[in-house]
């Protein structure tokens, strides 16, 4: 039986393991080195949500975006409507506050674009930069459904191209005029921080999507251990990308092996934990359906938004609890997520609806 509430509750923990990635600076000195090996990696968190997106636009919206101009306008709209109205908000009062953005309003973060530069891409609301790579996909996702359908190799090769074309794009640009805003460029930027080096993470959720898709998906159902295995090899992955870690200040991602490990193995354990939580009837999946682990999850696009930048600074200069205000940044997200995300994107999603 297909349960996806537990998914939503697996957005809480994708949330708190970037929380603690960010904070682990400050309780460094009293962690024991292997715990802090491990922490020095939770920027997984941010895998996490990616796997996840990219089963759920596989799953949710298959081939119908595809149908038309029309509905691939409706779906688009539909998936900006998720992310923009919230991300505005905290970028417009990021802007307006004059200790902060002191009015120095910039197209490219309301659009994004800026997620595609190196020197940019920090910009403002910094974990903002992961919003471009969503975008980038939501855009990209219905065609490459599509060739997924046909075969996997389509979805491979489009995806070597993706690379191919931003790498090519950055590098021409750089020997035209020298790329001053490093669009696209160097090599590990496209690597590390937008759509064409994140992909697989993606594609192991659309993997997933498209193997419970098939007509006969018993073998999925019955393979034993899922949920098991996955979060088991998500925790070992993560710490064995540790050991590559050049010092306790660094990630093992910076090493060649770390990063192979992150972009191939990890997404699939990701991927194998998340059809644990879907298809196995287990302690874990139930703690992850639980009312308010799907109401934090619910609430984690507005905490991921909060946790960091402009508005935890903005709460540390009146508070600072020993928690580094975790709870309180979650009071925070859960009011936002009701009161302003949430009627937001239900009005968006009616409207659409009716045209």
């Amino acid at each position: 039986m297909i349960r996806f509430n537990a998914l939503t509750g697996f957005r809480c923990l994708a949330a708190c393991m970037v929380f603690v990635y960010h904070n682990r600076k400050y309780w460094r000195e009293q962690l024991h080195p292997e715990c802090l090996r491990l922490f020095n990696e939770f920027h997984i968190g941010v895998a996490l949500f990616f796997v996840l997106s990219g089963f759920l636009i596989a799953y949710t919206y298959s081939d119908a975006p595809m149908r038309s101009g029309k509905a691939y306008g409706r779906y688009l709209l539909l998936r900006l409507a998720r992310i923009l109205p919230l991300y505005w908000l905290v970028l417009t009062a990021y802007y307006i506050d004059p200790g902060y953005g002191k009015a120095q309003f910039s197209w490219l973060t309301y659009t994004l674009v800026h997620g595609f530069s190196d020197q940019h891409n920090l910009d403002a609301i910094a974990q903002a930069w992961s919003l471009n790579v969503e975008l980038t996909f939501y855009t990209l996702a219905p065609l490459l459904c599509l060739l997924q359908r046909k075969h996997l190799l389509y979805l491979i090769g489009a995806l070597l191209v993706i690379f191919g074309a931003a790498w090519l794009l950055g590098e021409t640009w750089h020997h035209i005029n020298g790329n001053p805003r490093r669009f696209c460029y160097p090599f590990k930027f496209i690597d590390t921080a937008i759509f064409p080096g994140r992909c697989t993470e993606f594609m192991a959720g659309m993997l997933l999507a498209h193997a419970m898709r098939q007509k006969n998906t018993r073998w999925l159902e019955r393979l034993p251990g899922k949920t098991l295995a996955g979060f088991l090899g998500i925790a070992l992955t993560a710490y064995a990308i540790g050991w590559f870690e050049p010092d306790r200040y660094a990630q093992g991602t910076d090493h060649p092996i770390g990063m192979l490990l992150h972009k191939t193995v990890l997404p699939l354990f990701i991927a194998l934990a998340l059809a644990g939580l879907i298809y196995e009837r287990t302690w874990v999946q139930k703690f992850f359906s639980s009312r308010l682990l799907v109401l934090l999850g619910n609430a984690s696009f507005a905490f991921y938004l909060v946790h960091i930048s402009y508005v935890n600074l903005k709460i540390k200069d009146y508070i600072l609890l020993p928690d580094h205000n975790f709870v309180i940044l979650w009071l925070l997200s859960i009011f936002l997520y009701t009161c302003f995300e949430k009627p937001i994107y239900s009005f968006c999603r009616k409207w659409l609806k009716a045209r």
